[in-house]
């Protein structure tokens, strides 16, 4: 499979309209998107998210969505069509915007990357923050979060979802009097224990770029960047979706995570889709999403 068409299928959802003014509601008959919020400022340039929000006093339920793109590719806008229908299905829901790694790709082998894990995870925990914080505002939940992502997104949403703020991975992006918590995790085709992965993986010099070196060089940065690392019997309900040919991110690390959640009382579904790969199309694809808006109503609404 070439690069391209990985990053195509890590790519969930469908480009949507370019974003217009920073701010500026897009109204729909039954919801408005605010477009380009900035949740959090790195170096002075804004990280960003779009944020739907149902018609009506709420509060609602929020999903955030994050995209893919193997931690240096990929953009928000990918997931503009699931944020609306998310809206549609009432809830709120934000699709953002984390600091990607730069490198020469043409070095890929042998080069390193900047900004590397644990940035992203940081990113992801502040949008949480800046949605509780600015809850009031735009009519959410504080109680009741949900996160979602594919490939690499699936790897931040399970981090999100599975860690504590005794983890110390919540960063200093601001909002540090709300929690970071979620109460719903869908994990799409994401990598769990990150050894094994890029030792497995079709794509591995990705996971060197990503932690800073192979396992044997930085094996403690491998095991913190890892969500089975942080399971523990209060964790989220997670439902993870995952197809037994993926060669980028093998079925094992669906199931290590599966054997991990139930070992402790989790509450853990794994559904798997025979002959799919890295990437879900046609009846896969309208599969998956049932799921995961089946398990978000499930656990999230009232």
């Amino acid at each position: 499979m070439t690069m391209r068409v990985w990053v195509g299928l890590l790519l969930a959802g469908t480009i949507g309209a370019a974003a217009g003014a920073s701010g500026a509601p897009v109204c729909a008959a039954d919801f408005t998107v605010h477009e380009n919020l900035a949740y959090a400022h790195v170096d002075g340039k804004p990280l960003e998210l779009d944020l739907a929000v149902p018609s009506g006093p709420g509060p609602f339920p929020t999903l955030v969505f994050i995209h893919g793109g193997g931690w240096y590719q990929g953009n928000r806008q990918g997931y503009r069509d699931d944020i609306e229908q998310a809206a549609q299905r009432g809830f709120a829901a934000a699709t953002i915007t984390y600091r990607l790694m730069q490198f020469d790709m043409a070095d890929k082998e042998t080069t390193s990357a900047q900004p590397i894990f644990p940035a992203q995870v940081h990113d992801c925990k502040a949008a949480i923050r800046w949605l509780r914080a600015h809850a009031d505002k735009y009519h959410i939940d504080r109680q009741r979060f949900g996160v979602t992502g594919a490939s690499a997104g699936g790897h931040l949403s399970l981090m999100v979802g599975l860690t504590d703020a005794e983890d110390q991975l919540e960063g200093e992006l601001g909002n540090s009097e709300h929690s970071s918590r979620v109460q719903a995790v869908v994990n799409v085709f994401g990598p769990t224990h990150m050894q094994s992965c890029q030792q497995t993986s079709s794509v591995g010099w990705i996971f060197r770029l990503f932690l800073g070196g192979t396992p044997a060089q930085a094996p403690e940065i491998y095991r913190r960047a890892s969500p089975i690392s942080y399971v523990t019997a209060d964790d989220p309900p997670v439902l993870s979706l995952h197809g037994d040919q993926d060669q980028l991110v093998p079925i094992e690390q669906a199931r290590v995570l599966d054997e991990k959640l139930r070992a402790v009382g989790a509450t853990h579904r794994l559904k798997v889709f025979a002959g799919a790969g890295h990437g879900f199309s046609g009846e896969t694809r309208t599969a998956a999403d049932s799921a995961m808006w089946e398990f978000f109503e499930q656990h999230l609404q009232p």
